[in-house]
């Protein structure tokens, strides 16, 4: 990977829908060659996915919490059940395995107090726990998926 391949996936992170002629020119490449840099970074799998970011506010979710799990299970049974509740609650949108005092910790956007509280009973009613904690964020003071590519 070379500097235009990293300039490439800087504008891509930033916007997505631009066009490949877009970053071509923004490169200073030609079309074909922006598009077959652009298809070997898919292909060796640096580009993960496409995805159009959304306003959470926009939709309604308006309360962000972030969950931590801890467990005195580890067995691979458990946290394959674990997996499977976590993976059926649309609402979680990070979901971490941790090193530390902490097992699990989730990222998890609600509506509000009341939709959490539905979270919270269908979470601990699919897998037994050892203690679920909860912090509520106040404020986004940043929020990004752009990710550092200033070492490449």
């Amino acid at each position: 990977m070379d500097q235009t391949d990293i300039k490439i996936l800087s504008l891509l992170q930033k916007d997505a829908a631009s066009s490949v002629a877009e970053i071509a020119e923004q490169v200073n490449l030609s079309v074909t060659p922006c598009w077959r840099r652009i298809q070997k970074l898919k292909d060796d799998g640096v580009i993960a996915r496409h995805a159009m970011l959304l306003d959470p506010n926009a939709l309604g979710l308006k309360l962000t919490v972030f969950v931590t799990i801890k467990t005195s299970q580890h067995s691979a049974k458990w946290t394959r059940r674990l997996i499977d509740a976590v993976q059926a609650l649309p609402n979680v949108v990070e979901f971490h395995r941790m090193a530390g005092d902490i097992d699990y910790l989730l990222k998890v956007m609600v509506e509000d107090m009341a939709a959490y509280d539905r979270f919270y009973r269908r979470l601990i009613d699919a897998v037994d726990l050892l203690d679920v904690s909860a912090s509520f964020s106040m404020e986004v003071i940043k929020s990004t998926t752009e990710l550092p590519l200033d070492g490449l």
